[in-house]
């Protein structure tokens, strides 16, 4: 198994089929509005007829979202890419600076 990401096509491909399938599910959550509406079931009909209303939001949402992340996908700490010590450059007779070790 590899560690690479899926295709972009692949990627493509999963959003549009899961944005079909949520506008499947709007659609028959209209329907359901309309025929409880007709049958006089109160405030019932107000639960798919929510559902019909923010459906559409969340699926462009997701279906915009891009990329999916990679499961592996972990926090990764900084590291600089520097010298572990800086030494700034000595004079010889400097009195601000101490004389290098060994003298």
């Amino acid at each position: 198994m590899t560690e690479a990401r899926p295709g972009l096509s692949q990627d493509i491909r999963y959003r549009e089929r899961r944005y079909l399938i949520m506008m499947g599910i709007r659609t028959l959550c209209f329907v359901a509005t309309i025929l409880m509406f007709v049958n006089h079931l109160g405030w019932l009909t107000a639960i798919p007829a929510v559902g019909a209303l923010v459906i559409p939001y969340f699926a462009v949402v997701f279906a915009n979202g891009g990329r999916e992340p990679t499961a592996n996908r972990t926090f990764r700490q900084y590291e600089p890419n520097s010298p572990a010590v800086y030494r700034p450059p000595t004079r010889r007779g400097d009195p601000h600076v101490p004389p290098p070790s060994g003298q």
